[in-house]
Parts: C-alpha cells; structure tokens; sequence
C-alpha cells in the first residue's frame, strides 16, 4: 500500500489542479460573454454628440452623430471581407459643424475601386467611436507613397490627415447614393476562445486520472505476480 500512495497522491493532486484551471476558464468564458454582451448593447445604443475630448478606453465604441463636410481625401487601409475578398477601409477627414476635424472610416471598397472618386460634402454620419489596434510584429510599414496602409493607427492616419486622434466608425450616411460599403463595428472581432480552454484543461483532467489508474493497477497486478 505505501508504494501505491506516492502515484495515488500526484494523480489526485494534478487532477485537482487541472480540474481547477478547467474551473477558472469556465468562469473567463462567462465573464466574456458578458463583456461582448455589453459592448453590443453599447454599439446598438442611440447615437449621441461628439464628446469634446474623447478617451479611447471610456469612449471605446460609443454611438456617435456627427454632421458636417466629408473631404475627398482619403487613407486606403488594406483589409479582406468574408465572401468578398481584399479590399480597401476608405478613411477620410471630416470638418463637423463646430470647426473640428475628424476621421471617418467610411467603409469598404473592392481593390478595383481603391483609386475612384469618392463623393465628399455635406453629410450626417452615424457610426462608433473606436481605437482599433491592429499592429502586432507581423504587421508591414505602410506603403505612404502607395496610399497603402496596413493598419488602422489612429494618432499615426491623424498625423497624416492632420486631424484629431478621433475615428468614427460609419456605420449610416445621409448620402443617397454611396459608393463605399460601411463595415459598422461589431463584437465579431473579438474573439471568445475560452470553451476551447475549457476543453483543453478538463481533457486532461481526464487523462491524467485515466493514467493514475491504470498506473495503481499495473502496480497492483505486479505486486501481486
């Protein structure tokens, strides 16, 4: 029985840790499935003034109305769309009615379309405030020259722009006609891996309890021979 105990005791106790790591991601997966909860309802929420110093953690996705004057000027950000394929965000400088100057992510157009005119004036837009961050170690410098950007940094297309670090997100135009396709924000970006965590630690919980078993049996029968 005393050679049985040194196994006996390290399976229990990894299967109580493993069991327990299990446990906690449980716990973040909930927790994140509420903090994406949240932010749909904020995204959903009615549209609201521009605030007069936005801050991009408190201010991060809020629905925002903005009327003024769109410039033709733009900033193609490079992106890919499911069931479309590559592409360009069309981000441009907007004057609103007090005289600031903002961006306006106005949307996606095909590859093809990256050099057409697009109409500019006098317009309303609905959309979300937001501080995407899209740079990590794989992420290329932007081609200026090209007009090819890589990433939406904001204070780095507002330098550029020469306007606020502020982004609005389009996600309704008063235009009749537009020739840019909003990609309003969502949570989809935002992913929640936890379940696979979850799967991951409580398999092996699993396995490591199937092992120690088999192990005390082994032992069992050999003692016994």
């Amino acid at each position: 029985m005393r050679r049985l105990f040194l196994p006996l005791f390290f399976g229990i106790l990894g299967t109580i840790v493993l069991v327990s790591l299990g446990n906690w991601q449980v716990q973040r997966m909930h927790w994140k499935a509420d903090v994406l909860a949240e932010i749909e309802s904020r995204i959903a929420d009615a549209p609201v003034a521009l605030p007069q110093n936005p801050d991009p953690v408190t201010d991060r996705f809020l629905p925002v109305e903005v009327s003024g004057v769109m410039s033709e000027d733009a900033l193609h950000v490079l992106v890919s769309v499911k069931q479309v394929g590559a592409g360009y965000r069309i981000i441009s400088p907007f004057q609103t009615d007090s005289g600031r100057q903002i961006m306006v992510d106005r949307g996606f157009v095909k590859v093809a379309q990256k050099d057409a005119p697009h109409a500019g004036g006098a317009m309303t837009i609905v959309g979300n405030l937001h501080w995407p961050d899209e740079i990590d170690s794989y992420t290329p410098e932007n081609d200026v020259a090209g007009n090819i950007w890589f990433s939406r940094d904001v204070p780095t297309m507002a330098a550029a722009l020469k306007t606020e670090p502020v982004l609005v997100i389009a996600r309704d135009t008063s235009e009749n006609a537009p020739s840019i396709t909003p990609l309003p924000v969502d949570s989809a970006g935002i992913p929640n891996d936890h379940l696979q965590y979850v799967v991951t630690w409580y398999g092996l919980a699993i396995v490591w309890a199937a092992m120690t078993l088999y192990y005390l049996r082994r032992m069992r029968k050999t003692k016994k021979a």
